[in-house]
């Protein structure tokens, strides 16, 4: 168990999906930091305490897994998962080699969405949230 909230980024080009996960995930009690694209990410990753990353497959700049690996070249340990409309077995099957924690096809509920970000925190950090 943690004292503080874990920190929880949500990356995506889409504001109105990031409001929205945003509000699914603090009402859960997590700390929420925002990203439009992946290079912004990156930006807060580098500079801010970041437990758990979640990504949008199909953004400007830098896609999902483009972004992934660059994430884990700074951070290795840390949990990322993916987001996307077109979930295909292919684009899973890349997702796992780049050690993603898990893939999500959206719309997402908001159940299986916490269920996931708690699973990934208690599996990379022992951490019951």
């Amino acid at each position: 168990m943690t004292l503080t909230p874990p920190s929880l980024l949500i990356t995506d080009d889409d504001c109105q999906f990031r409001e929205t996960v945003r509000g699914v995930l603090e009402t859960q009690g997590f700390r929420t930091l925002l990203a439009g694209d992946g290079e912004e990410a990156l930006s807060i990753v580098r500079n801010e305490e970041v437990h758990l990353v979640l990504l949008d497959m199909h953004m400007p700049k830098l896609t999902g897994l483009e972004t992934v690996r660059l994430v884990k070249e700074v951070k290795a340990l840390l949990p990322c998962i993916l987001l996307s409309a077109n979930a295909d077995a292919e684009l899973v099957e890349q997702a796992y080699r780049e050690q993603v924690f898990s893939v999500l096809a959206k719309p997402v509920s908001r159940l299986m969405l916490t269920n996931i970000v708690r699973s990934a925190l208690w599996r990379t950090y022992n951490w019951a949230v």
